[in-house]
């Protein structure tokens, strides 16, 4: 696996591996987990060739967020990502990616209105910026992301269509179902700022999300389950919910009555740690 850091480096050594098949990209902050590594062995088995990111993009942190205490361990992600096959690493220093006088901004509107959008102000524009920054440096046939983070999923197709980063009529950006926990939390690499009683009150999550689901599918008002999952969480240790919303999975607009394509969306935060995760609504 070659690790570059400069984007002198970068442009040939992806020249070379676009000239002997394709090429996809998984975008990550590293730290990685069985989350990530399940977005490594998807893009291998759609590409020849898979290049992975780390870079903790200071973009999309807001005031006051995790982005000097969020987990930095390149030699552990490195190791992994050999372990998977990757042909290429590409962990920039910021000053690659944002060289003095860096002044552009990309903003999506629409599916990044509420949810997270709401909740932490700029943290699409962000996303989207480095998404596609990492797209024009790379320059990959498809890209791989997780899921778990459906309104990111959102954000960046619409930027990449609008953009024409994406062949037409070509579904480039693959979204990979969550990866869960044995007592079904959602991976991530901020689980690991939980204490040993957080991780374990961390767990009534998904599980009053499939409740209130149960109830959801019976149809009704749908406040009251909902108001029944935000009461859950508070009293299973969750020190506040940020939403916990039923919108349409795709537009991320409200939910029409007549739409079968619903999804329940949950951001939750115990004790300085922001969880998130969605779940689709038969």
């Amino acid at each position: 696996m070659d690790t570059i850091t400069t984007l002198a480096e970068l442009r040939p050594a992806t020249d070379t591996l676009r000239s002997e098949g394709t090429l996809a990209l998984v975008p990550t902050m590293g730290a990685l987990h069985e989350g990530h590594l399940t977005l490594v062995r998807a893009a291998k088995a759609a590409a020849d060739h898979v290049a992975v990111s780390i870079f903790v993009n200071p973009r999309q942190f807001g005031e006051g967020e995790d982005l000097d205490a969020y987990p930095r361990q390149l030699a552990r992600d490195s190791e992994l990502l050999e372990h998977e096959g990757v042909a290429l690493l590409w962990a920039p220093p910021p000053s690659e990616v944002y060289p003095p006088g860096y002044a552009t901004n990309i903003s999506v509107a629409g599916v990044s209105e509420g949810l997270c959008g709401g909740s932490r102000p700029g943290h699409f524009d962000g996303v989207a910026t480095v998404v596609c920054k990492l797209f024009n440096q790379v320059r990959p046939d498809m890209a791989f992301f997780g899921e778990k983070d459906w309104q990111q999923l959102a954000v960046i197709r619409r930027m990449a269509r609008d953009l024409d980063l994406v062949r037409p009529h070509v579904d480039a950006i693959h979204g990979v179902a969550i990866v869960r926990e044995s007592d079904g939390l959602a991976m991530s690499s901020r689980n690991a700022y939980l204490s040993a009683e957080q991780r374990a009150a961390a767990a009534a999550l998904p599980r009053a999300m499939r409740d209130a689901i149960a109830v959801l599918a019976e149809g009704g008002d749908p406040e009251r389950p909902l108001g029944n999952l935000r009461e859950v969480l508070n009293v299973s240790g969750f020190d506040s919910v940020d939403y916990a919303e039923l919108r349409d999975a795709e537009s991320l607009g409200p939910l029409d009555s007549d739409n079968g394509n619903a999804r329940l969306f949950v951001a939750a935060r115990i004790g300085g740690t922001r969880l998130i995760d969605n779940m689709a609504v038969e």
